[in-house]
């Protein structure tokens, strides 16, 4: 079974899958009696919605984290880590902090 394997790609793409599941989870546990299209669209609308289902399908990856370092599949496991921070920055409902400039006072 691939799912057996210990590559980084396969991280990778589990990395990217298993948001997507934990979201398609959310919609069908919570959200089915909406159509997914008009689920989708007030998802990407509602920064609240955003931070706070992101967050839920972002799990999905903790999961595979926990599956894969018992497993010592650590090769997939890097993949999988290495996605997971991409997706939470790329979420439009997250905060970005922007880094003030310090200023050094002279002694």
């Amino acid at each position: 079974m691939f799912l057996k394997k210990d590559n980084l790609q396969l991280g990778l793409i589990l990395g990217l899958v298993g948001p997507l599941l934990g979201l398609a989870i959310i919609y069908f546990a919570r959200f089915s009696s909406y159509t997914f299209g008009e689920f989708l669209e007030e998802f990407f609308s509602n920064n609240r919605l955003i931070t706070s289902i992101g967050t839920l399908a972002l799990l999905a990856n903790a999961v595979l984290f926990a599956i894969y370092v018992n497993a010592n599949k650590y090769k997939t496991f890097k993949g999988i880590f290495f996605v997971t921070p991409y997706l939470w920055y790329r979420n439009p409902g997250t905060k970005k902090h922007k880094l003030k400039k310090s200023v050094v006072y002279p002694l």
